[in-house]
């Protein structure tokens, strides 16, 4: 028995199967409803249930809060029917033109650009690319159908690699094996693109961009392909880490900013009190971009990083700063583990 399903306010309608998600349903008849990791952990999906009854299946209890599911809210990448159903959401038109494809890909370059931090440079074979969105990101196939879902680095006009920031989990099925064993030359499996984190060209708001460690490579992806086609939006960048270190690009952020006049660079430590050298922000990265733009309702905020940092920006942006909530677009980092359930390994896994 299948359920009928209509979005608000687009009107568009479809069917989902008995134990199918409202996400699975709504991408398999071609409805893009915002997305990132599928798996109860981040929030992108979030929506309303405006009538009929689901089973809020995996959803994660501090990500979907009891208030939240009271006030009729559900995460659609967990969500089952048990009715028909009517749901409000904002819908995702760009991305879903973009194809995804299975394609082979060899490790071209591998650079360590931090002790747990790994560049990876993946070649496609000849003739052939893959069309992605900035900020987009690709799964790394892998043994027994698991996936590691990774963001782009680079800007679709800089596609002769796609590039990989790697950080390393050790006990990571996969991240275990780019920093021991993998070498160039080695052949992954990709599938992508995937993610509604990209760039929203139409709009000619100022844009606010947060990133937490490695969340800086969609940031990296959006900003680099925001200056090839000459966007002249102003962008206000704030990429945080516990230490220095962990700002493994620095100097390509410091070039955005002296080359251009509507880029802002700001790097923010968590962690400084022993670093007798640095003498820049210190404190949580959202923190410091909100206490430069008190005022966020004229902009767009994209925000990649851990859960907890994501958030804790969505809360705050949109409650303390007046960020209109559908100007907010983010990307989580959550882990998958792979491990036994007496070990601690796990990996990072990208999601929206």
């Amino acid at each position: 028995m299948g359920f009928r399903i209509v979005v608000q306010p687009s009107g568009h309608a479809f069917e989902a199967e008995a134990g199918e998600t409202i996400l699975d349903a709504a991408l398999r008849h071609g409805v893009v409803l915002p997305y990132g990791c599928r798996d109860g952990g981040c929030g992108t999906c979030r929506g309303r249930i405006v009538s009929g009854d689901v089973d809020h299946g995996r959803a994660q209890a501090e990500v979907l809060t009891v208030a939240d599911r009271d006030a009729g809210k559900a995460l659609f990448c967990c969500a089952k029917p048990h009715t028909d159903l009517v749901i409000e959401s904002r819908e995702v038109r760009t991305a879903g033109e973009v194809v995804p494809k299975t394609l082979p890909a060899r490790v071209q370059k591998l650079t360590r650009a931090a002790p747990d931090v790994m560049i990876v440079d993946l070649k496609l074979p000849p003739n052939v690319r893959l069309q992605f969105l900035a900020g987009q990101y690709i799964d790394i196939l892998l043994p027994g159908g698991r996936r590691r879902a990774f963001s782009l680095a680079n800007p679709p006009e800089n596609d002769d690699c796609l590039q990989l920031h790697v950080r390393h989990v050790p006990g990571g099925l996969f991240t275990d094996r780019v920093f021991a064993t993998m070498k160039e030359r080695d052949v992954v499996r990709i599938r992508g693109p995937h993610g509604i984190f990209y760039l929203r060209e139409e709009s000619t708001k100022p844009m606010l961009l947060v990133a937490g460690g490695t969340g800086f490579a969609p940031i990296k992806a959006i900003v680099e392909h925001a200056l090839a086609e000459d966007c002249a939006r102003p962008m206000s960048i704030y990429w945080g880490g516990r230490t220095r270190v962990d700002l493994y690009q620095l100097d390509v952020a410091e070039a955005w900013q002296n080359h251009h006049a509507q880029v802002r660079f700001v790097p923010v430590l968590s962690d400084a009190e022993d670093d007798t050298v640095w003498v820049g922000r210190c404190g949580l990265v959202h923190e410091a971009a909100m206490h430069d733009y008190p005022d966020l309702s004229g902009f767009q905020a994209y925000v990649c990083g851990s859960p907890a940092m994501v958030n804790a920006a969505r809360r705050d942006f949109v409650a303390q700063c007046h960020l209109p909530e559908e100007e907010f677009f983010a990307d989580s980092f959550v882990f998958a583990n792979d491990a036994p359930a007496d070990s601690s390994g796990a990996e990072n896994n990208l999601s929206d």
